[in-house]
């Protein structure tokens, strides 16, 4: 199994919309994606509610049978649908991919 956990710092608007209204639609889509995409086991997004100077807005934990899973999920179709809404309303972007011990 991997997990692919993904944190963004958010832009104080973009697209016309406010950070939280594009963290919200940006969970939104991403969530959308679970059953969908072959391969995700599990995909949620979480806010930050610390909001301190070193914390990220917005939080990608999502799991995947494998590597091969996780690679054919960055290019599927819907996935690429939802990431020009994510890089518009993105100020910094930091990502974790890792194997999982079974």
């Amino acid at each position: 199994m991997v997990r692919h956990i993904v944190l963004w710092r958010l832009k104080e608007s973009a697209g016309g919309r406010g950070k939280a209204e594009n963290a919200a639609e940006i969970k939104r889509r991403l969530e959308d994606l679970n059953g969908k995409i072959p391969g995700i086991i599990q995909l949620e997004v979480g806010f930050d509610f610390s909001c301190t100077p070193d914390s990220s807005d917005i939080v990608l934990y999502s799991e995947f049978e494998s590597r091969a899973a996780l690679d054919a999920y960055q290019a599927h179709p819907l996935h690429e649908a939802v990431k020009p809404i994510v890089m518009a309303a993105c100020d910094e972007r930091r990502l974790v991919d890792h194997t999982v011990a079974e």
